[in-house]
């Protein structure tokens, strides 16, 4: 609900101008508090001992975090992650569509390498599409699917990734 009062209030804002929304790709071990009150706090809502919590972020600290768990990976790994953004996206597409509202939301897979990175993504994205469009009892959202270039092998693959992104972004500072 939080993902998609967000973007709903984006897309609204933007009247019927294309908005792109990058999904998460930060590391993991972000979301893992830093200080032992946190994460004494984190640990007692999950019923857990802080010493658990500690260690999991030391297990998802990356040395290299561009080249991480995260991005596309993050998403490929826990597909429901994906899923709750772009379902996030549709639904608030839908809600201001059908309030007679205009909004484009371009969906951006960050850090892919290859083409099966993104055909796996876009095939949740179009499963949770379909879902929504049932649900909604909508015939179509206007929408984009692309990605984020950021690594070298991705720009000498662009060629295939073409073939399943509408758009590219290119992350030259990577």
């Amino acid at each position: 609900p939080f993902v998609k009062q967000s973007i709903k209030g984006t897309l609204e804002a933007m009247e019927g101008l294309p908005v792109t929304i990058r999904l998460l790709d930060p590391p993991l071990h972000e979301f893992v508090p830093q200080s032992q009150e946190k994460q004494a706090e984190l640990a007692a809502s999950l019923g857990i001992s802080a010493e658990e919590v500690r260690k999991r972020g030391e297990q998802l600290h990356e040395s290299n975090p561009m080249m991480g768990h995260r991005g596309v990976r993050l998403g490929i790994t826990y597909p429901e992650v994906t899923e709750m953004q772009v379902r996030a996206i549709f639904e608030a597409a839908a809600e201001l569509l059908k309030a007679g509202k205009k909004c484009k939301p371009e969906i951006m897979i960050p850090v892919t390498s290859d083409v099966r990175e993104l055909r796996h993504q876009k095939a949740i994205c179009m499963r949770v599409y379909d879902e929504v469009l049932g649900r909604m009892g909508m015939r179509q959202i206007p929408h984009a699917f692309g990605t984020m270039i950021e690594i070298p092998r991705a720009c000498l693959l662009a060629d295939r990734m073409a073939e399943e992104a509408e758009f590219f972004s290119f992350g030259t500072n990577d």
